[in-house]
């Protein structure tokens, strides 16, 4: 619980910090921004490539975990769409269509490494939802990932570097699978910050020098959230983790989310689509609303895996309410698009929202559970 509460509240004294900022440090503020966004990068392939060290399956098993897949798919989707339509048809956000699809899509992954300690710390590692919530976080984690790329084709139409990033992350999901588990290679947390450190280097180098090269509308921008993910995946994990790297990871991802939140436009007195903000009462309801909306559409496991009880299912949907750090990283994204407006403000409180949610979900996980499996106390 204290690590939930202190991501909500680094991502409200972020959120609070871009309000004030800006005004008070004037032109000083955009080269502190500037370098705040890079961190925040480096903070994101991190969380990543631990995201991929998560990642562990038998790939003698792989049929059985296609229908896996489609469920995390689906569970991923729902949320996503519903908070689509909510933000197109029921909020007036000045977004085009496509816009509302990328910003909506924070809704859609589940935090798999909050899940899985909290779940732990419960005392239902040995049990069936444990196991199963496993494979459905990282799958729907995945399924954001990859498509991120027909929202760029949405975003910026079918252009030529497109194709480049398609071939590129066609390559490293092939090599994601082809060598799961393979690299012997450090893992301590410094070396994780170097690799993080050499992903986000790499891959805007790549776009600086090809924006160059091309002009401003000729670079290759590529995420680095799946090439993090990739590295993390074809890591030979150890599960031994220290008190130290267990702090300096909760640090960094204290961190990113207060980040996130300094990165956020001007929104009290304007915002940047030039709509007027609706009043504070007005945000509440939507932001509720969008809070619902989402984690109805992660009830999708429900109807599925009919062998089981149904108060076993109910628990499995449940626990994928968590939200963290990788939808706070599809709203950096957004940010890169500069997207901003009531949307962008209504998507941070509500992950906020969620987060603060937590505990209260995953009591109500073990409370079932206990009736399921006789889980003491």
């Amino acid at each position: 619980m204290k690590k939930i509460v202190l991501l909500s509240l680094f991502l409200l004294c972020g959120l609070f910090l871009s309000q004030c900022l800006p005004s008070l440090w004037g032109e000083a503020y955009q080269a502190f921004s500037g370098i705040a966004r890079w961190l925040m990068f480096i903070c994101l392939a991190y969380i990543m490539i631990n995201v991929g060290r998560e990642f562990e399956l038998d790939k003698t098993r792989w049929r059985s975990y296609t229908s896996d897949y489609f469920i995390a798919m689906a569970t991923a989707a729902v949320p996503w769409l519903l908070i689509a339509f909510y933000y197109i048809f029921c909020l007036d956000s000045g977004l085009s269509w496509q816009n509302n699809l990328l910003i909506s899509r924070f809704a859609a992954p589940t935090s798999a490494g909050i899940l899985f300690t909290m779940l732990a710390a419960a005392g239902l590692k040995k049990e069936w939802i444990y196991q199963k919530t496993q494979v459905l976080a990282i799958f729907d984690d995945l399924d954001t990932i990859l498509l991120m790329i027909p929202l760029q084709i949405l975003m910026i139409g079918f252009k030529w570097q497109l194709f480049v990033v398609i071939v590129v992350v066609v390559a490293l999901l092939i090599l994601g699978w082809k060598k799961l588990s393979a690299f012997d290679i450090p893992q301590s947390w410094k070396a994780i910050l170097i690799y993080a450190v050499c992903i986000v280097a790499a891959f805007e180098s790549i776009y600086l020098l090809t924006k160059w090269w091309m002009g401003v509308d000729g670079g290759i921008h590529i995420e680095v959230l799946l090439p993090a993910f990739v590295l993390g995946m074809v890591i030979k994990t150890v599960h031994r983790t220290t008190r130290t790297e267990e702090n300096v990871s909760n640090f960094i991802s204290y961190l990113f989310m207060f980040l996130v939140g300094l990165s956020t436009p001007l929104f009290i007195d304007l915002n940047t689509t030039g709509a007027g903000m609706p009043s504070w009462g007005v945000l509440a309801f939507h932001v509720f609303m969008v809070t619902l909306l989402s984690n109805i559409g992660k009830m999708f496991p429900l109807f599925f895996y009919r062998d089981r009880q149904l108060l076993e299912r109910l628990a499995l949907s449940i626990g994928m309410f968590t939200r963290g750090e990788v939808g706070a990283g599809i709203i950096v994204i957004a940010l890169g698009y500069n997207l901003g407006g009531v949307a962008l403000i209504v998507s941070i409180l509500s992950l906020v929202l969620n987060l603060i949610l937590t505990g209260f979900f995953v009591i109500l996980v073990k409370r079932i559970s206990q009736r399921v499996y006789g889980v003491k106390e």
